[in-house]
């Protein structure tokens, strides 16, 4: 189906209504002089919003021909606009999109609203000489909003081809993000579904204010590496209904990270929702100030996780799991500071540095586990984890049979019904690290 455009009524009737004041006035005065200043602002109130749509910059809408210099052009176009501009991706349309990156700051704030489909190039040659990790690129845009409730298609099924994770023949090469969001700030992102990216699906990068709900993110549970959102140097972010399907983690948060809301979502497959992995290569990295509330989780590798490299530095801290359910996860409560992206087991090295795990709180979390180990906490010797707390948990064996908890270097405490029951280590400070434990939950909660 080929491009066409739509006028809208409403914006018919204003300009009827315009055109009929106008002529009132001209008969009573004789001229349209004084217009302005009998009726004040009403011209502005009913000037519309502006509208791009593809289908104006050349773009053919047909899924094989280029679109890509039309959506810059676009872009451009609206970026430059002293007043908030809509680009507008027809529905009905498919519209091939090469590597693009969309820059700021602009003028005013823009809308780009995706009721038909972005689509990018089958073949990863079309990233000869580009940035293999980048596909939608948006960086320092601020008040932008994405919405309309079409898709973007990463067609990353030849890139899952040449990964290492499926063939470890074959030499481990990055790929792209299907959309990126670097710099931005109060940005929203709503009613989307975006499938099969290259890699991870979306990532918010160094972004601040960040609202980003009713998505659906889909790819095929063996999909490697992709990542449902990724949340790196960020705050003030909220994810919140939506539904994510993926090869890796629904939900991965990252270095540097604070203040971020993860509410009602449904996850699996996939790995889980991650904080981490930090501190990899000696790094330093924290992460605080974290909720999910609310998240039902179904046949994932993990279930709710905090994941660290041995040798690395900073803290994770001030971190709250609650309200969720689970049906057949493995590991489905798991702090792992022996982490690796390996298959072999990740051997405990005595007396390295590790990133500080403390004030970790899991509530309200029920359903049933696919692994023995229901809860595990595998602590750093040099840094064991402290402050954490475990309230009304339930996880029974999915195949009937007892669940258990393993604790290494974990210190803590629980309250009401805990299932397995909690293995915490005792240490002096087990008094007032529960005090602190249960004043956090209970500001959470309030």
């Amino acid at each position: 189906m080929g491009c066409f455009r739509l006028c809208s009524s409403s914006t018919f009737v204003n300009a009827i209504a315009v055109f009929c004041v106008v002529g009132f006035w001209s008969s009573q005065l004789g001229s349209t002089e004084g217009f302005e200043s009998l009726l004040g602002s009403a011209t502005t109130r009913l000037r519309p919003k502006r509208v791009l749509s593809l289908c104006d910059f050349g773009a053919k809408g047909d899924g094989i021909h280029n679109d890509t210099k039309a959506f810059i052009n676009a872009w451009d176009k609206a970026c430059s606009f002293p007043v908030r501009t809509t680009i507008v991706v027809p529905a009905g349309n498919t519209y091939l999109i090469h590597p693009i990156y969309l820059g700021g700051p602009c003028r005013s704030k823009v809308t780009i609203r995706i009721s038909g489909t972005i689509t990018a190039p089958k073949d990863p040659k079309a990233w000869s000489g580009l940035n293999p990790r980048k596909w939608l690129y948006i960086h320092e845009v601020n008040h932008l909003t994405i919405e309309g409730g079409g898709t973007i298609n990463g067609m990353g099924h030849e890139w899952w081809s040449r990964s290492c994770k499926r063939n470890p023949e074959k030499p481990c090469r990055h790929a792209p993000t299907a959309i990126t969001f670097h710099k931005c700030k109060n940005l929203k992102v709503k009613d989307l579904m975006l499938v099969d990216s290259q890699q991870m699906h979306m990532a918010f990068t160094n972004c601040i204010r960040v609202l980003a709900s009713h998505l659906k993110l889909v790819a095929p549970g063996s999909s490697p590496n992709t990542d449902a959102v990724h949340i790196s140097s960020s705050r003030s972010v909220e994810v919140n209904h939506s539904i994510f399907k993926t090869g890796d983690d629904c939900i991965s948060i990252v270095g540097n990270s604070s203040q971020i809301r993860i509410r009602d979502i449904s996850c699996g497959p996939g790995h889980g929702i991650s904080i981490g992995s930090l501190g990899k290569s000696k790094s330093w990295s924290h992460v605080h100030d974290v909720t999910v509330d609310g998240a039902f989780l179904s046949n994932t590798e993990n279930g709710v996780r905090i994941k660290t490299w041995q040798g690395g530095s900073g803290f994770a801290s001030k971190i709250l799991f609650q309200n969720v359910l689970m049906e057949n996860v493995s590991n489905p409560i798991i702090i792992d500071q022996y982490y690796c992206d390996s298959q072999k087991p990740c051997h405990n090295q005595v007396g390295t540095l590790a990133v500080k795990v403390e004030n970790i709180s899991f509530k309200h979390i029920k359903g049933t586990s696919a692994t023995e180990e229901a809860i595990k906490f595998t602590c750093s010797n040099n840094l064991p984890c402290e402050g954490l707390y475990l309230e009304d948990v339930q996880l029974l064996s999915c195949i009937g049979e007892t669940t258990r908890s393993f604790c290494w270097e974990a210190y803590g405490s629980s309250l009401g019904l805990v299932d397995p029951p909690a293995c915490f280590s005792i240490s002096e400070g087990f008094i007032k690290e529960s005090r602190l434990s249960n004043s956090y939950s209970h500001v959470q909660s309030s």
